[in-house]
């Protein structure tokens, strides 16, 4: 899930967007987009924490080790909270 400025990537999730000519979005987009801002806001707090550790704020690695890096943090992270 992202938000509007990840357009044309088939791969995220992204809210509906209001027409060009002005009009309203329909009552399901309007709920969706709703649904969207509630998980996101959600999601949000936790990648900013994560992205206190230097090694993720300078990620220039292959996409595909991102998890195993995340995953690390996140212990290491839950290690640091029960001391």
């Amino acid at each position: 899930m992202a938000d509007g400025g990840y357009r044309g990537n088939p791969e995220v999730i992204i809210p509906y967007r209001k027409p060009r000519d002005g009009s309203p979005l329909p009552a399901w987009k309007e709920d969706l987009n709703a649904q969207h801002r509630t998980i996101r806001a959600q999601v949000e707090p936790a990648l900013a924490r994560l992205k206190c550790w230097k090694i993720l704020r300078d990620y220039r690695r292959a996409a595909h080790t991102l998890t195993d890096t995340a995953s690390g943090i996140a212990n290491l992270r839950n290690i640091a909270l029960t001391w």
